[in-house]
């Protein structure tokens, strides 16, 4: 296996990369709020790469900035809205993150930019912030519009939107409030086909399936949109069903020399060739910025990393095994992508495969519950309300079908296959450890053969923690 990240054969050619001398993760900060931390993060530098014709790559210290002591109110004066900035001070957001510190004042002078940090660090409040300074809610128009690769994801960037566009106080109530809509995958399409005809919200949240519909179907357009925001823009091209119809959004539906554009991932693999496509299939303008922040900060001490070394045929025994030592009252178990060859052949999903075994094997665990990508809304809306309705559960996911699933009550994260990269190592391990003021450990293990203990630890250099074997 070469010493590389891998990508899916769907990203854009010259985005797909071979070997990568130094790693543009290194650690991680998993947090408990979706798009900031209540606290000050630690940086030890931010790389901001701006292409102007060429490209030039600076090296900025994080605390080198007049605005190093701000608050976020005074990082935002003069930009957002009064009202907004107090509804973030009342949930507790008062000091701006790094990637804030250093996003906003480009996204504020209306610049596109690739926001690229960790999960955690605040990339969502920051473009909604830069939205929420440039949008009319007078204005019956779409004017902002917020792309997510999931549905769940999808809901959690609503949750934040609307708190943010809260009805102003009785002083400003002359003023019109912000409207917002979530075009989510498995909603009623029709409703919203009657909202967007009456009167266009300001801000739209959605999912490329559902929106691909509503503009196909030209319920709505696009002409009079500002903020274009694709969020975790590396999920995006790296699936094969949307990564058409995000090429057709970022070219077709507006231009842009009238939007502002912003990608947000905690992963862009061959950040300055990314940047070049950008220019060149014309995603964004020629000037667009590259805001990196680089954590040094260790995964949370709560988090315990282990492995179980064994054979391929034993995998199966040794997580059960590990079940049974442990006894998790909730655990997720990530499995592989099922691969094109296997799908044409008819053979089952590994993690049906997995379920099945579980549900005959496991006696007296857990509600053992499926969630998977390819599963439609239904599906998924009653795999998730059964999780958060019983309590304990053990949930087998795939990568992209747990993306923005937030359970907080999540103490136990079973690998049973790795995962592609040390990036999705770090967004399976945050989803334990969230459960806010909890002081209970919680713990990631990774079931490998010996030939993967080599890129096990690739992760944990990458990733800076240390991870301990298990002799089952």
């Amino acid at each position: 296996m070469a010493n590389s990240v891998a990508t899916h054969p769907s990203w854009p050619s010259s985005i797909r990369h071979r070997r990568r001398s130094t790693p543009f993760f290194t650690s991680s900060n998993c947090k408990h709020s979706l798009f900031s931390n209540r606290r000050e993060l630690t940086v030890k530098s931010v790389s901001v790469t701006a292409s102007l014709g060429s490209f030039c790559t600076t090296k900025i210290d994080a605390f080198a900035t007049d605005e190093a002591d701000s608050t976020l109110r005074e990082l935002c004066r003069g930009h957002v809205p009064h009202h907004v900035i107090t509804r973030a001070e009342e949930v507790g957001y008062l000091v701006p993150t790094a990637v804030q510190r250093e996003a906003l004042p480009v996204l504020f002078s209306g610049r596109d930019c690739v926001l690229h940090a960790q999960t955690g660090s605040g990339k969502t409040l920051a473009y909604l912030l830069l939205i929420f300074s440039v949008i009319n809610a007078k204005r019956s128009a779409v004017q902002a519009l917020i792309v997510v690769p999931t549905r769940e994801l999808g809901i959690q960037v609503t949750k934040v939107t609307r708190m943010l566009a809260a009805n102003y106080s009785e002083l400003e109530s002359d003023h019109k409030s912000c409207t917002v809509m979530a075009l989510l995958d498995g909603g009623t399409l029709r409703r919203h086909r009657s909202w967007l005809k009456a009167e266009p919200p300001a801000i739209v949240i959605a999912t490329l399936g559902s929106l691909s519909q509503m503009l196909d179907k030209q319920i709505f357009k696009l002409d009079a949109m500002r903020v274009l925001v694709i969020d975790e823009v590396d999920f995006m091209f790296n699936s094969s069903k949307q990564v058409s119809s995000l090429r057709k959004l970022l070219t077709n539906y507006s231009s842009i020399y009238m939007r502002q554009t912003i990608f947000a991932s905690a992963s862009i693999p061959q950040h300055r060739r990314f940047l070049y496509d950008c220019k060149q299939q014309k995603w964004t303008k020629a000037d667009v910025v590259h805001v990196h922040v680089n954590p040094v900060e260790p995964m949370p001490s709560c988090l315990y990393h282990r492995f179980v070394v064994c054979g391929k045929t034993e995998r199966y025994s040794s997580l059960l095994h590990l079940l049974q030592s442990d006894t998790p009252q909730s655990a997720i178990i990530f499995v592989g992508e099922q691969s094109e060859k296997s799908k044409n052949a008819g053979n089952p999903a590994p993690t049906t495969l997995l379920v099945d075994f579980l549900k005959t094997s496991h006696v007296g665990c857990s509600e053992i519950i499926l969630l998977e990508e390819k599963m439609n809304f239904n599906e998924r809306a009653t795999s998730l309300a059964d999780v958060k309705l019983g309590g304990g559960y053990l949930l087998v996911a795939t990568d992209i079908a747990a993306r923005g699933v937030d359970l907080p009550e999540t103490t136990h994260i079973y690998n049973f296959d790795l995962p592609k990269d040390a990036v999705n190592y770090l967004h399976r391990a945050g989803r334990t450890g969230r459960k806010p003021f909890s002081a209970s450990k919680c713990f990631v293990t990774s079931i490998i053969t010996s030939e993967e203990r080599f890129v096990l630890q690739r992760f944990e250099n990458e990733l800076m923690f240390h991870c301990e074997e298990l002799l089952l």
